[in-house]
Protein backbone atom coordinates (compact mmCIF):
# COMPACT_ATOMS: atom_id res chain seq x y z
CA UNK A 1 0.00 0.00 0.00
CA UNK A 2 1.38 3.34 -1.09
CA UNK A 3 1.97 5.69 1.93
CA UNK A 4 -0.77 8.44 0.57
CA UNK A 5 -3.39 5.59 -0.42
CA UNK A 6 -5.69 6.24 2.37
CA UNK A 7 -8.71 8.58 1.20
CA UNK A 8 -8.91 12.11 3.32
CA UNK A 9 -11.18 12.01 6.87
CA UNK A 10 -14.34 13.41 5.04
CA UNK A 11 -14.24 11.36 2.06
CA UNK A 12 -17.93 10.34 1.84
CA UNK A 13 -19.16 13.57 3.28
CA UNK A 14 -21.50 15.59 1.35
CA UNK A 15 -22.02 19.44 3.11
CA UNK A 16 -24.40 21.87 2.20
CA UNK A 17 -22.55 25.58 2.16
CA UNK A 18 -24.88 28.57 2.49
CA UNK A 19 -22.17 30.26 4.30
CA UNK A 20 -21.69 33.98 3.32
CA UNK A 21 -18.23 36.46 2.80
CA UNK A 22 -15.40 34.78 5.04
CA UNK A 23 -16.56 33.11 8.23
CA UNK A 24 -18.88 30.29 6.91
CA UNK A 25 -17.25 29.88 3.84
CA UNK A 26 -14.03 29.33 5.61
CA UNK A 27 -15.97 26.37 7.38
CA UNK A 28 -16.98 25.07 4.16
CA UNK A 29 -13.25 25.34 2.82
CA UNK A 30 -11.77 23.38 5.46
CA UNK A 31 -14.05 20.54 4.90
CA UNK A 32 -14.12 20.43 1.50
CA UNK A 33 -9.75 20.52 1.80
CA UNK A 34 -10.42 17.63 4.72
CA UNK A 35 -12.21 15.61 1.54
CA UNK A 36 -16.15 16.33 2.21
CA UNK A 37 -18.14 17.41 -1.19
CA UNK A 38 -18.94 20.46 -0.69
CA UNK A 39 -21.81 22.12 -2.65
CA UNK A 40 -21.64 25.88 -2.10
CA UNK A 41 -25.43 27.26 -2.34
CA UNK A 42 -25.94 30.97 -3.17
CA UNK A 43 -28.93 33.22 -3.73
CA UNK A 44 -28.77 33.49 -7.85
CA UNK A 45 -27.34 36.86 -7.86
CA UNK A 46 -24.32 35.61 -5.53
CA UNK A 47 -23.43 35.53 -1.88
CA UNK A 48 -22.61 38.67 -0.75
CA UNK A 49 -18.97 38.72 -0.92
CA UNK A 50 -19.31 36.81 -5.00
CA UNK A 51 -22.24 39.55 -5.98
CA UNK A 52 -19.01 42.45 -5.74
CA UNK A 53 -17.07 40.46 -8.59
CA UNK A 54 -14.45 37.81 -8.87
CA UNK A 55 -11.82 38.44 -6.49
CA UNK A 56 -8.87 36.67 -4.60
CA UNK A 57 -10.52 36.52 -1.21
CA UNK A 58 -14.25 34.91 -2.83
CA UNK A 59 -10.95 32.30 -4.73
CA UNK A 60 -9.61 31.76 -1.71
CA UNK A 61 -12.43 30.68 0.56
CA UNK A 62 -14.22 28.59 -2.26
CA UNK A 63 -11.66 25.84 -4.35
CA UNK A 64 -12.86 22.74 -4.38
CA UNK A 65 -16.31 23.54 -4.11
CA UNK A 66 -19.47 23.07 -6.23
CA UNK A 67 -21.45 26.11 -7.08
CA UNK A 68 -25.33 25.69 -7.52
CA UNK A 69 -27.90 28.43 -7.18
CA UNK A 70 -31.12 28.60 -5.37
CA UNK A 71 -33.84 31.03 -3.99
CA UNK A 72 -34.36 29.38 -0.75
CA UNK A 73 -37.38 32.27 -0.44
CA UNK A 74 -39.59 30.65 -3.24
CA UNK A 75 -41.74 27.93 -2.40
CA UNK A 76 -40.02 25.65 -5.39
CA UNK A 77 -36.34 26.27 -4.05
CA UNK A 78 -37.22 26.01 -0.20
CA UNK A 79 -38.72 22.21 -1.97
CA UNK A 80 -35.50 21.52 -3.87
CA UNK A 81 -33.86 22.27 -0.64
CA UNK A 82 -35.37 19.78 1.30
CA UNK A 83 -34.41 16.99 -1.57
CA UNK A 84 -30.70 17.94 -1.50
CA UNK A 85 -31.29 17.50 2.77
CA UNK A 86 -32.36 14.38 1.94
CA UNK A 87 -29.15 13.12 0.99
CA UNK A 88 -26.65 15.52 2.73
CA UNK A 89 -24.72 15.14 6.30
CA UNK A 90 -24.03 18.82 7.02
CA UNK A 91 -25.35 22.26 6.49
CA UNK A 92 -23.86 25.08 7.49
CA UNK A 93 -25.22 28.65 7.78
CA UNK A 94 -24.04 31.58 9.29
CA UNK A 95 -27.00 34.01 8.83
CA UNK A 96 -28.03 35.96 11.65
CA UNK A 97 -29.87 34.33 14.26
CA UNK A 98 -33.64 34.13 13.34
CA UNK A 99 -33.04 34.11 9.35
CA UNK A 100 -33.08 29.70 9.63
CA UNK A 101 -36.12 29.72 10.82
CA UNK A 102 -38.08 32.41 9.01
CA UNK A 103 -36.70 30.60 5.65
CA UNK A 104 -37.87 27.20 7.64
CA UNK A 105 -34.59 25.51 7.03
CA UNK A 106 -33.70 25.45 10.69
CA UNK A 107 -32.21 22.16 12.03
CA UNK A 108 -35.49 21.25 13.96
CA UNK A 109 -37.46 21.72 10.25
CA UNK A 110 -34.59 19.75 8.49
CA UNK A 111 -34.73 17.02 10.72
CA UNK A 112 -38.10 16.06 9.30
CA UNK A 113 -36.78 15.21 5.99
CA UNK A 114 -32.55 13.82 7.79
CA UNK A 115 -32.85 12.67 11.06
CA UNK A 116 -28.87 12.15 10.65
CA UNK A 117 -28.33 16.13 9.62
CA UNK A 118 -25.39 18.22 11.65
CA UNK A 119 -26.90 21.73 11.51
CA UNK A 120 -24.30 23.73 11.90
CA UNK A 121 -24.61 27.79 12.63
CA UNK A 122 -22.21 30.39 12.79
CA UNK A 123 -23.55 33.71 14.45
CA UNK A 124 -21.67 36.89 15.94
CA UNK A 125 -23.11 36.42 19.57
CA UNK A 126 -25.04 32.60 19.37
CA UNK A 127 -27.83 31.99 19.61
CA UNK A 128 -29.35 33.21 22.78
CA UNK A 129 -28.58 35.60 25.63
CA UNK A 130 -29.57 39.52 24.88
CA UNK A 131 -27.01 40.18 22.85
CA UNK A 132 -27.95 37.27 19.97
CA UNK A 133 -29.69 39.87 17.54
CA UNK A 134 -27.09 42.44 17.28
CA UNK A 135 -25.24 42.75 14.19
CA UNK A 136 -21.92 41.52 14.05
CA UNK A 137 -18.98 42.12 11.63
CA UNK A 138 -15.40 41.01 12.19
CA UNK A 139 -14.62 44.74 13.44
CA UNK A 140 -17.43 45.38 15.66
CA UNK A 141 -16.66 42.01 17.33
CA UNK A 142 -12.77 42.77 18.15
CA UNK A 143 -14.23 46.29 19.85
CA UNK A 144 -17.05 44.60 21.64
CA UNK A 145 -14.36 41.80 23.34
CA UNK A 146 -11.69 43.64 24.05
CA UNK A 147 -9.18 42.98 21.54
CA UNK A 148 -9.43 46.63 19.90
CA UNK A 149 -9.03 48.16 23.67
CA UNK A 150 -5.17 47.07 23.63
CA UNK A 151 -4.40 46.97 20.09
CA UNK A 152 -2.13 49.94 19.12
CA UNK A 153 0.26 52.43 21.41
CA UNK A 154 -0.94 53.70 24.75
CA UNK A 155 -1.03 57.63 23.91
CA UNK A 156 -3.25 57.16 20.71
CA UNK A 157 -6.97 55.96 20.23
CA UNK A 158 -7.37 52.21 19.91
CA UNK A 159 -7.24 50.58 16.43
CA UNK A 160 -8.78 47.68 15.13
CA UNK A 161 -6.03 44.14 13.92
CA UNK A 162 -4.86 44.82 10.58
CA UNK A 163 -6.91 41.18 9.36
CA UNK A 164 -10.13 39.99 9.58
CA UNK A 165 -8.96 37.36 12.44
CA UNK A 166 -12.27 37.17 14.32
CA UNK A 167 -13.70 35.62 11.13
CA UNK A 168 -11.53 33.27 11.26
CA UNK A 169 -11.52 31.96 14.43
CA UNK A 170 -15.48 31.71 14.27
CA UNK A 171 -14.68 30.10 10.91
CA UNK A 172 -12.38 27.22 12.32
CA UNK A 173 -14.20 26.52 15.20
CA UNK A 174 -17.14 25.69 13.42
CA UNK A 175 -15.64 23.38 11.61
CA UNK A 176 -14.04 22.15 14.66
CA UNK A 177 -17.76 21.77 15.88
CA UNK A 178 -19.26 19.98 12.54
CA UNK A 179 -16.69 17.19 12.43
CA UNK A 180 -17.06 16.92 16.18
CA UNK A 181 -20.94 16.55 15.69
CA UNK A 182 -20.63 14.10 12.80
CA UNK A 183 -18.54 11.83 15.17
CA UNK A 184 -21.52 12.10 17.39
CA UNK A 185 -23.97 11.00 14.90
CA UNK A 186 -21.93 8.28 13.79
CA UNK A 187 -22.01 6.77 17.27
CA UNK A 188 -25.66 7.52 18.13
CA UNK A 189 -27.71 7.98 14.82
CA UNK A 190 -29.05 11.02 15.92
CA UNK A 191 -28.44 14.58 13.97
CA UNK A 192 -27.23 17.47 16.06
CA UNK A 193 -27.53 21.26 16.28
CA UNK A 194 -24.28 22.99 16.62
CA UNK A 195 -23.45 26.45 17.31
CA UNK A 196 -20.46 29.00 17.37
CA UNK A 197 -20.25 32.25 17.90
CA UNK A 198 -17.60 35.02 16.94
CA UNK A 199 -17.43 36.60 20.61
CA UNK A 200 -16.69 33.70 22.16
CA UNK A 201 -14.63 32.23 19.89
CA UNK A 202 -12.40 35.65 20.06
CA UNK A 203 -12.18 35.46 24.00
CA UNK A 204 -9.10 33.49 24.50
CA UNK A 205 -7.31 35.62 22.17
CA UNK A 206 -7.28 37.40 25.62
CA UNK A 207 -5.08 35.52 27.75
CA UNK A 208 -1.85 37.56 27.67
CA UNK A 209 -3.92 41.26 28.56
CA UNK A 210 -5.82 39.26 31.22
CA UNK A 211 -2.97 38.33 32.89
CA UNK A 212 -2.04 42.21 33.00
CA UNK A 213 -5.81 43.01 33.95
CA UNK A 214 -5.67 39.93 36.82
CA UNK A 215 -2.36 41.13 38.44
CA UNK A 216 -2.99 45.03 38.17
CA UNK A 217 -7.05 45.49 37.30
CA UNK A 218 -5.98 47.29 33.78
CA UNK A 219 -5.14 45.83 30.70
CA UNK A 220 -2.84 48.82 28.21
CA UNK A 221 -2.36 49.02 24.89
CA UNK A 222 1.54 48.05 24.80
CA UNK A 223 1.95 49.04 21.03
CA UNK A 224 4.06 45.66 19.88
CA UNK A 225 5.76 44.93 23.52
CA UNK A 226 4.31 42.21 25.62
CA UNK A 227 0.83 42.79 26.98
CA UNK A 228 1.39 42.36 30.39
CA UNK A 229 4.52 43.60 29.91
CA UNK A 230 6.10 40.99 31.54
CA UNK A 231 8.84 40.02 28.92
CA UNK A 232 12.01 41.92 27.29
CA UNK A 233 12.88 42.10 24.66
CA UNK A 234 9.69 42.09 23.08
CA UNK A 235 9.36 44.08 20.52
CA UNK A 236 9.50 45.20 16.98
CA UNK A 237 12.91 46.56 16.31
CA UNK A 238 14.06 48.82 13.14
CA UNK A 239 16.91 47.75 10.96
CA UNK A 240 18.89 49.22 8.52
CA UNK A 241 16.42 48.66 5.84
CA UNK A 242 13.28 47.09 7.86
CA UNK A 243 11.98 46.04 10.84
CA UNK A 244 12.16 42.42 12.87
CA UNK A 245 9.99 41.19 15.83
CA UNK A 246 12.18 39.71 18.23
CA UNK A 247 11.08 37.43 21.95
CA UNK A 248 13.28 36.25 24.32
CA UNK A 249 11.22 33.79 26.47
CA UNK A 250 13.70 31.91 28.24
CA UNK A 251 16.85 32.97 29.78
CA UNK A 252 18.57 30.75 27.43
CA UNK A 253 17.38 33.27 24.43
CA UNK A 254 18.72 36.07 26.13
CA UNK A 255 21.75 35.01 26.88
CA UNK A 256 22.14 34.13 22.93
CA UNK A 257 21.04 37.50 21.97
CA UNK A 258 23.99 38.65 24.22
CA UNK A 259 26.79 36.40 22.48
CA UNK A 260 25.06 37.66 19.51
CA UNK A 261 25.56 40.73 20.03
CA UNK A 262 28.81 40.47 21.65
CA UNK A 263 27.70 41.79 24.95
CA UNK A 264 28.66 38.84 27.28
CA UNK A 265 30.24 41.56 29.33
CA UNK A 266 26.53 41.54 31.16
CA UNK A 267 25.56 38.16 31.36
CA UNK A 268 25.75 38.67 34.74
CA UNK A 269 24.38 42.31 35.26
CA UNK A 270 21.81 42.21 37.97
CA UNK A 271 19.20 44.25 35.54
CA UNK A 272 19.01 41.54 32.79
CA UNK A 273 20.04 38.31 34.82
CA UNK A 274 15.97 37.25 34.74
CA UNK A 275 13.17 38.25 32.76
CA UNK A 276 11.72 39.86 35.76
CA UNK A 277 14.74 41.93 36.17
CA UNK A 278 14.98 42.24 32.31
CA UNK A 279 10.75 43.26 32.66
CA UNK A 280 11.87 45.97 35.16
CA UNK A 281 14.44 47.72 32.87
CA UNK A 282 12.73 46.80 29.33
CA UNK A 283 13.99 50.20 28.08
CA UNK A 284 17.76 49.67 28.88
CA UNK A 285 17.10 46.17 27.33
CA UNK A 286 15.08 47.67 24.13
CA UNK A 287 17.84 50.16 23.59
CA UNK A 288 20.67 47.66 24.21
CA UNK A 289 19.44 45.00 21.30
CA UNK A 290 18.37 47.87 18.68
CA UNK A 291 21.60 49.98 19.08
CA UNK A 292 22.67 46.67 17.21
CA UNK A 293 19.75 46.17 15.07
CA UNK A 294 19.72 49.24 13.51
CA UNK A 295 23.56 48.98 12.17
CA UNK A 296 22.28 45.54 10.14
CA UNK A 297 20.21 44.48 7.42
CA UNK A 298 17.07 42.98 8.58
CA UNK A 299 18.60 40.07 6.89
CA UNK A 300 22.02 39.56 8.88
CA UNK A 301 19.93 40.48 11.85
CA UNK A 302 17.45 37.34 11.55
CA UNK A 303 20.05 34.93 10.53
CA UNK A 304 22.22 35.90 13.47
CA UNK A 305 20.34 35.40 15.95
CA UNK A 306 17.96 32.35 14.17
CA UNK A 307 20.62 30.45 14.27
CA UNK A 308 21.57 31.03 17.90
CA UNK A 309 17.51 29.54 18.77
CA UNK A 310 16.24 33.01 19.06
CA UNK A 311 12.95 33.28 17.93
CA UNK A 312 13.30 36.42 15.52
CA UNK A 313 11.00 36.70 12.44
CA UNK A 314 11.51 39.63 9.58
CA UNK A 315 8.85 41.47 9.58
CA UNK A 316 7.29 40.75 5.94
CA UNK A 317 4.77 42.44 3.49
CA UNK A 318 1.65 40.52 1.95
CA UNK A 319 3.81 40.55 -1.16
CA UNK A 320 6.29 38.35 0.41
CA UNK A 321 4.49 36.16 1.77
CA UNK A 322 2.50 35.55 -1.11
CA UNK A 323 6.29 34.33 -2.65
CA UNK A 324 7.53 32.64 0.16
CA UNK A 325 9.46 29.62 -0.58
CA UNK A 326 8.50 27.23 2.14
CA UNK A 327 4.74 27.26 1.91
CA UNK A 328 5.17 27.06 -1.76
CA UNK A 329 7.43 24.28 -1.26
CA UNK A 330 4.64 22.18 1.34
CA UNK A 331 1.96 23.04 -1.41
CA UNK A 332 -0.01 25.29 1.20
CA UNK A 333 0.35 28.19 -1.73
CA UNK A 334 0.13 27.47 -5.06
CA UNK A 335 0.28 30.15 -8.24
CA UNK A 336 -2.83 29.19 -10.91
CA UNK A 337 -4.12 31.11 -13.24
CA UNK A 338 -7.57 32.18 -13.16
CA UNK A 339 -9.22 33.72 -16.55
CA UNK A 340 -10.18 36.88 -14.64
CA UNK A 341 -7.88 37.26 -11.98
CA UNK A 342 -4.74 36.47 -14.05
CA UNK A 343 -2.03 34.49 -12.07
CA UNK A 344 -3.09 34.52 -8.25
CA UNK A 345 -2.00 32.19 -5.07
CA UNK A 346 -4.56 29.95 -3.50
CA UNK A 347 -3.81 28.55 -0.11
CA UNK A 348 -4.57 25.10 0.91
CA UNK A 349 -5.89 23.76 4.27
CA UNK A 350 -3.26 24.33 7.68
CA UNK A 351 -4.96 21.23 8.33
CA UNK A 352 -2.58 17.86 6.92
CA UNK A 353 -3.72 14.08 6.73
CA UNK A 354 -0.49 12.10 7.17
CA UNK A 355 -1.18 9.02 4.88
CA UNK A 356 -3.86 11.06 2.51
CA UNK A 357 -2.49 12.69 -0.59
CA UNK A 358 -3.24 16.88 -0.31
CA UNK A 359 -6.63 17.59 -2.72
CA UNK A 360 -5.90 19.15 -5.50
CA UNK A 361 -7.01 22.78 -5.33
CA UNK A 362 -9.99 23.36 -7.62
CA UNK A 363 -10.80 26.95 -8.62
CA UNK A 364 -14.31 28.27 -7.26
CA UNK A 365 -16.67 27.71 -10.08
CA UNK A 366 -18.76 30.39 -11.62
CA UNK A 367 -22.03 30.75 -10.35
CA UNK A 368 -24.40 27.93 -10.90
CA UNK A 369 -21.89 26.52 -12.19
CA UNK A 370 -22.79 23.06 -11.22
CA UNK A 371 -26.71 23.33 -11.41
CA UNK A 372 -27.39 20.53 -13.90
CA UNK A 373 -24.85 18.31 -12.20
CA UNK A 374 -26.12 18.81 -8.77
CA UNK A 375 -29.95 18.78 -9.20
CA UNK A 376 -29.96 16.10 -12.11
CA UNK A 377 -27.79 13.91 -8.99
CA UNK A 378 -30.34 14.90 -6.45
CA UNK A 379 -33.41 15.32 -7.63
CA UNK A 380 -33.59 14.11 -11.33
CA UNK A 381 -34.16 17.07 -12.54
CA UNK A 382 -33.15 17.35 -16.56
CA UNK A 383 -31.17 20.16 -18.50
CA UNK A 384 -34.69 21.67 -19.66
CA UNK A 385 -36.63 21.58 -16.63
CA UNK A 386 -33.14 23.72 -14.75
CA UNK A 387 -33.42 25.95 -17.50
CA UNK A 388 -37.42 26.35 -16.71
CA UNK A 389 -36.48 26.64 -13.25
CA UNK A 390 -33.60 29.63 -13.97
CA UNK A 391 -36.02 31.73 -16.14
CA UNK A 392 -38.56 31.89 -13.52
CA UNK A 393 -35.46 32.65 -11.14
CA UNK A 394 -35.83 29.75 -8.49
CA UNK A 395 -32.47 29.30 -9.55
Amino acid sequence: MNANDRSLPLHGVTVLDLGQIYQGPYAGFLLAMAGARVIKIEQTRGEPLRARGDSLPYATLNSSKEAVTLDLKSAQGHEMFLGLVEAADVVLVNYAPGVPEKLHIDAESLWKVNPRLVFAHASGFGLSGPDSAQTAMDITVQAHMGPMSVTGHPDQSPVKAGVAFVDFLGGAHLYGAIVTALLDVERTGKGRLVETSMAEATYHTLCSNMLSWHQTGTAPRTGNKHAAMGVAPYDVYQCSNGHVALISVTNRHWRSVLEVIDRTDLLEDPRFRHNTDRAEHMSAVDELVEEWTRQRSKEDVAASLAAAGVPIAIVRGVDEVVKDAHLIERQFLQWVDHPTLGEIPLPHSPLRFHGSTLRQLDLFHAIGEDNETVYGEFLNLNPSEIEALRERGVV
